[in-house]
């Protein structure tokens, strides 16, 4: 296998691990969903991103690292996809 087939085969199993999580727990999304709403008024700069991070991590089963170097394929593509989803709702106003 080359490099990148091993990456990518590493982001889809922590991405089955991550969906996994969200099944066994339907609740992990709409707290997530209510702790974006909350901070993605002040912007979407790296310490507000790491500020939901924190948040999600407290108060959910999933943990996200608070520094964003720290951040997984996954990690990221969850952030942005709260911030699409966000986005997406405030734009329905």
């Amino acid at each position: 296998m080359s490099s990148s087939q091993i990456q990518m085969a590493r982001v889809i199993n922590e991405l089955r691990g991550f969906i996994r999580k969200l099944l066994q727990d339907p609740k992990i999304l709409e707290q997530s969903l209510e702790i974006a709403r909350r901070h993605l008024p002040e912007g979407s700069n790296s310490a507000i991103m790491a500020r939901i991070a924190n948040d999600i991590s407290a108060t959910t089963s999933v943990h996200i690292p608070e520094d964003p170097a720290e951040h997984s394929e996954a990690d990221r593509l969850f952030l942005e996809l709260l911030k699409e989803v966000v986005d997406e709702e405030q734009a329905l106003y």
